[in-house]
Formats: C-alpha cells, structure tokens, sequence
C-alpha cells in the first residue's frame, strides 16, 4: 500500500513539470545569503540535494549502518542489498548491458585516473598517442598527462573554434595508427557545449580505438545511453546529479574491465591472498578495495529514483527555456562578452567584463544573494583559447527559474555600477 501511495505521489510529476513543485523538494534553496533569497547558479561545480536523498542518508546511517559484502549479520545484509541495488539502478539510468560493468568510485576525478592507470599502463607503450580535446576539465587532462610522463606516449588535442565547438575534421586528422586512447568530455564545464560524442567514437572505433568519455556535466541534463553513445568508459559524479559527495562511477566494458589489473590494493578487491600470491575478485569487485562510501552509492541510487520521477523531455525543454532566457538577458548587458556560444549547448553561460575581473564581479553577485563560479573552472586551456584569465559562470538545474535570472542579470548591474 505504502509503494501505491509513493507511486501515486510521482505520478503528477510525468505529466507536467512544476519548477515551483521541484524547489520545495530542495530545502537548502528556501534560505537567505545575505538578507536575500539564495539564487544558486552554481550547480556546474556541485548540485544541491533534494529532500529525498538527505533522508535515505539519515536513514542509512540511523538504521542500516554496517560494512557490506563481508558480514553475515542483519544490519550488514541489509546495507548490502541497500548497495548492491544502487548499483542496479545506475546500471539502468545508463542503460549498462550488466551490473558488472559499474564500478564505484569516489567521482570522476578517480574514474579517470584508475582507466589511466589500469587500461592505459597495461596497454599503452612508447611512441603511442592519446587523444584529448582542448576544452578539457584538469581531471581529464592531468591523468593522460602523467600516463604519456610513465610510458612515454604522446598526448594529442583536437581543437576548438570561437564557438566553443571541437572541430571534428581536425580530430579526424588526428586519429592514425599511433593513436590508441580518446577521451574527451560529453558537455564542457565551462562552456557548456554538448560534444558529439556518438560520432567521435565511431570514428575512433573505425580504427579499433577505446574511448572514455567524461560525463561529469552531462548526467544532470541529458538522456545518457552508453550502448547508444557506444563508449568503452564512461565517468560521473554522483554530487553533480543531485547526490551525494565522494561517490561517482565509472562504466566500463566487461570485456576490458576483465582484462585491466586493479588499480589499488585492499580488502573487498581479491578472493584469496597468500604472502605468495593474491587471487582477484570478480566484476566489479576488483576495482573496489576497501570499505566504499556506503551511504553515498544508496544516496546516490536515490538521486537516481528522484530523477525518474521525472520527465525528461519536460526538464530538458525546461533548462532549455532558462539557458535561451538567460543568454538573451546578459547578451543584453553592454560591455558583457559570452565565452562559448555552441550550437548545442547544457545550461552553463560563461561571460566576461574587459575591465571587470571575475572574481570582483562574483564577489558583488554573492552580496545580492546569487551563487556563480568565478574562475578558471579547472580548465585553464580553456581560458588560454579564448584569452581570458578567468571567468564568471551561472550554471542552470532543474529547480532553476527565470525570476532567478531576473536576480542574476540585475545582480550583474549592481557590480557595473560598483566598479564603474
């Protein structure tokens, strides 16, 4: 009785989307910065919790706290099955063939790092080229960076236009007999650009090439299929869709998966350790040493059901409305230049003031109760392309609105006048 009455609860939600509905399931959006209402547009770097993630972590660590997969008690079977469920659901909200192509790791940072360290030191020898793209997030370049640094590969970067676009003729180029790793970002975190992902692994699957795609900034906003897409890797955050901190995963091919040495060393990663030898776990067990971040992968399986109460399409044309309503209202502003103005973009808008510093300008907008990143957006070549030092980014949810716009655009002119 009590799943029909939830059910129930959800049903409202598919038919429509009720942003007003949406914000009341956030409680940290009903407070005051400053004496003003709290306008969060900071949601590239993390998201905020709804209601229904915060009380299934209450509830984990009130009633279920125990270690997994190794006790035989109650509380640690239930912890398990409450785990071991999350895992299912991420397995279906990108569409995984099996729950043993989902690893858990602490987000995408470590994601990244263990495919460079595990696939990449197994795999990739001297004079081997990795392809990256030059609107990177640091986590996507660093790792591929000390890879190239230990097994004396090269790293290669597909160019971006003025837009903010990969020009994907240029990356045809690039790829060649050398090339034996692609990884490359779904949406950019600092200009928002959706990358055409689907086309740029088949070319590289042409030439029998992996491809990692980095879905940080993609998962919150669009319909992720990795069998469609078609990727080897693919990586996320559980902090930037809603859930918590320090949990993310990593989606992995068995069949590669099966052939990569692990990545740490500890418990819950083997099946059998002798001081002569040590035999390894199975999928995706091997990948996983020590005790994870229990409460995080159940937290983040409630994200997970908090998002497929909704509907997509409804959502989509929602950040849609706010990315078009608040390009126009800041294209409006003299002297205000957008860095980044792809045709396909998530809801990130990235602008810059000649005689304003960014930080100077978030400062002001922090004053009036609007929350933006002000900064390189740990993606320094990014900033480096287009010549700027840094920038001031508002990045959209779900629970955004266009009245928040409102906020931000007269925020910004309240700093106009500040500094003249």
């Amino acid at each position: 009785m009590k799943a029909a009455q939830e059910i129930s609860k959800l049903e409202p939600r598919r038919n429509r989307f009720d942003v007003e509905q949406v914000r009341k399931d956030f409680p940290i959006l009903a407070q005051k910065v400053h004496g003003k209402p709290l306008v969060y547009l900071d949601n590239g770097a993390t998201s905020q919790k709804p209601r229904a993630v915060i009380e299934v972590l209450n509830h984990y660590y009130a009633e279920q706290n125990s270690n997994i997969h190794r006790g035989v008690h109650h509380l640690s079977e239930r912890a398990t099955a409450a785990y071991e469920a999350a895992r299912e659901k991420v397995r279906r909200f990108v569409n995984a063939r099996r729950e043993q192509e989902i690893v858990f790791v602490r987000g995408t940072t470590e994601a990244i790092n263990l495919v460079a360290q595990s696939y990449g030191r197994t795999f990739l020898k001297e004079g081997d080229e990795i392809i990256i793209s030059a609107m990177e997030h640091h986590s996507n370049i660093v790792p591929w960076q000390m890879l190239c640094e230990q097994v004396h590969a090269r790293l290669r970067v597909i160019p971006m236009n003025h837009d903010g676009e990969l020009v994907i003729d240029e990356y045809r180029q690039l790829l060649n007999e050398k090339t034996k790793f692609v990884s490359v970002a779904h949406v950019s975190n600092a200009l928002g650009t959706i990358v055409p992902v689907k086309e740029m692994v088949k070319l590289a699957h042409e030439r029998g090439v992996p491809v990692l795609v980095d879905g940080a900034q993609a998962v919150p906003h669009l319909k992720v299929d990795v069998q469609d897409i078609g990727c080897d890797f693919y990586a996320f955050s559980g902090h930037k869709m809603f859930g918590p901190t320090g949990v993310g995963i990593l989606y992995g091919r068995s069949e590669l998966l099966d052939v990569m040495p692990p990545y740490q060393g500890g418990g819950d990663m083997i099946s059998l350790v002798t001081f002569e030898k040590t035999h390894y776990n199975v999928l995706p067990y091997k990948f996983e040493a020590g005790t994870p971040h229990i409460a995080g992968g159940i937290g983040l399986g409630a994200a997970i059901d908090y998002l497929a109460a909704l509907h997509w399409e409804q959502v989509s044309s929602h950040e849609d409305d706010l990315l078009a309503y608040a390009t126009g209202a800041l294209s409006d502003i003299e002297g205000l230049r957008i860095i980044g103005n792809a045709k396909e973009k998530a809801g990130v808008i990235s602008f810059v003031f000649d005689h304003l510093h960014a930080h100077d300008v978030g400062t002001i907008l922090d004053q009036e109760g609007v929350a933006v990143r002000a900064g390189h957006h740990c993606a320094m070549p990014v900033m480096q392309r287009f010549g700027v030092p840094a920038t001031t980014r508002a990045s959209f949810a779900l629970y955004n609105t266009r009245e928040e716009i409102d906020a931000l655009v007269k925020a910004v002119g309240k700093a106009l006048k500040v500094f003249g």
